[in-house]
């Protein structure tokens, strides 16, 4: 899902560019008394996003996708916290591996910070509050707001294309979130198993799913 140097026109890089700064700000500066105890923490899931990033699957001939971790970053950090650990992800990733264009880091970052991170948050919160929250069900919740985090995520960057007049919508849309629906099922399966694992052994760290018997330490 990231994007290339050419591919967007300037106005929406500026425009992506303008928000994702404006929330990136608005997440480096809300400040709490777990901070300190977070920063280890942030420092784990961004490295774990970034080795996930790098490691493919595929999905069909010649096409292949990757963990993007958004969702997971959400539940374990709280939606603000979880936008700086992939804005740091994202800036590495393109000054290390060229993952991404120059001008279209703040595309990059708004779709797949901004728009994921928003996406997984409001979903699982939402679905939280439908579904029952014993047994595997907040497992699941989480898998499905991880699909939701990567297929919105897509329908943003396929908008985006063709409000640069790279490629129209009705053949953007689509091909786009058509290969990304398949890509966030493994999204999915990759965040619950992940997140199981960190459930068995500090259910007490993970925010985006409310345990009643597990106390929440995230900042909202």
């Amino acid at each position: 899902m990231h994007v290339p140097d050419g591919f967007m026109s300037p106005e929406v890089n500026a425009a992506a560019f303008a928000i994702s700064l404006a929330a990136c700000g608005v997440a480096f500066n809300r400040g709490g008394e777990d901070d300190d105890r977070l920063a280890p923490l942030m420092g784990i899931t961004s490295a774990f996003v970034f080795a996930g990033q790098m490691i493919n699957f595929p999905v069909a001939p010649g096409t292949s996708g990757h963990f993007l971790g958004a969702a997971f970053a959400t539940a374990l950090l709280g939606p603000s916290k979880a936008l700086v650990a992939m804005c740091v992800t994202l800036i590495l990733q393109l000054l290390l591996f060229a993952d991404g264009g120059v001008t279209a880091i703040g595309t990059n970052i708004f779709n797949m910070g901004v728009v994921a991170c928003g996406t997984a948050y409001l979903s699982s919160a939402l679905l939280s509050k439908l579904l029952p929250s014993s047994g595997r069900w907040p497992l699941f919740t989480s898998a499905l707001s991880a699909w939701l985090s990567v297929t919105v995520s897509s329908a943003a960057l396929a908008l985006e294309l063709a409000l640069s007049g790279t490629s129209p919508i009705g053949a953007a849309f689509p091909a786009i979130v058509g290969v990304h629906s398949i890509i966030g099922v493994g999204e999915a399966l990759l965040t619950a198993s992940a997140l199981s694992v960190v459930l068995a052994a500090r259910p007490d760290i993970v925010r985006g799913i409310q345990q009643r018997s597990a106390p929440a330490v995230m900042e909202a």
